[in-house]
């Protein structure tokens, strides 16, 4: 059966709220798709889109559908706005964020896939995310005597 959904009435449980300065529309996961997540995510004036993160696994397209900003990608920061899209492959250590540097509401379409076992990599706290366990670990505390050889 096909589930037709209405952007103007998604349901409150695939909207995600974040301190008051970011909105998701879980769209994708509303119509029941199991392996593209699409959403819409609006970010007020002053706020940011997620930490400064990259994916191991997860490969994701955005385009602006409204306001302008900047998007801070490989440690450089670029001045998008309405109708700017951008790749980001997966794997290669693509750090990515959209801050809204503007007056209006900053509205991103992002699409991407839905990928076990993706690790994110938080650079500026140098803190890995497992998704799948929902885990942290921090980078400072790895261990480098550690091996995995069983007769050591």
């Amino acid at each position: 059966m096909t589930n037709v959904l209405n952007i103007e009435k998604v349901p409150e449980e695939f909207i995600g709220e974040f301190l008051g300065k970011a909105t998701t529309f879980f769209l994708g996961k509303a119509a029941g798709s199991e392996k593209l997540y699409v959403n819409i995510d609006k970010i007020h004036p002053d706020a940011k889109s997620a930490k400064y993160h990259s994916h191991s696994k997860q490969e994701e397209f955005f385009l602006i559908l409204n306001g302008n900003g900047t998007l801070r990608m490989n440690d450089m920061e670029v001045p998008i706005r309405k109708g700017d899209f951008v790749a980001k492959p997966a794997g290669k250590g693509i750090a990515h964020q959209f801050i809204n540097t503007g007056t209006e509401v900053l509205e991103i379409l992002d699409i991407g896939l839905c990928v076990q076992g993706d690790v994110a990599f938080y650079p500026d706290e140098n803190m890995f995310f497992l998704r799948d366990e929902n885990l942290f670990f921090s980078k400072q505390e790895a261990r480098q005597d550690f091996t995995t050889e069983p007769n050591a």
